[in-house]
């Protein structure tokens, strides 16, 4: 179980490394593309009308090229936390489905007895109830 879950560590690794890799020389090739549109468009709108609105020119360029970047990124972080989250589903029903684990958990029960391990139950219950609403209040924090 653990060796799946460390396989699947270092293949995400690995391509998060080669993603990155990746939108680092495609950032870098847009932004110098980027860099000689604005140019040409300057000297352009330089010619035609003069100084102030070339200079408006290449704000609106620039910031036509922030605003398609921000919605690439919001639409990116919203497909990996899509993809966290059915990750850990996924995770959580192969454990719960190991035989081995339900092995133990019945030898536990018969081990301390079915009225002592209630009590038990309820307060690892509880503990679990504040641990998800203390991690739901921190989901609510603004990304990096």
């Amino acid at each position: 179980m653990f060796a799946r879950m460390i396989d699947d560590f270092k293949a995400s690794t690995g391509t998060a490394l080669r993603l990155t890799s990746l939108a680092a020389a495609v950032a870098l090739a847009l932004f110098i593309t980027t860099s000689f549109l604005c140019a040409a468009a300057f000297v352009f709108v330089l010619q035609q009308y003069g100084l102030i609105e070339a200079c408006l020119t290449g704000a609106a360029v620039f910031f036509v090229v922030t605003m398609i970047a921000a919605g690439c990124y919001m639409v990116r972080k919203n497909q990996v936390k899509a993809r966290a989250a059915e990750s850990a589903k996924s995770a959580a029903h192969s454990a719960l489905a190991d035989p081995m684990l339900v092995a133990a958990g019945i030898q536990v029960i018969r081990a301390i007895g079915i009225k002592k391990l209630i009590p038990i139950l309820a307060v690892g219950g509880l503990a679990l109830g504040f641990l998800a609403s203390r991690n739901h209040a921190g989901d609510e924090t603004p990304a990096e």
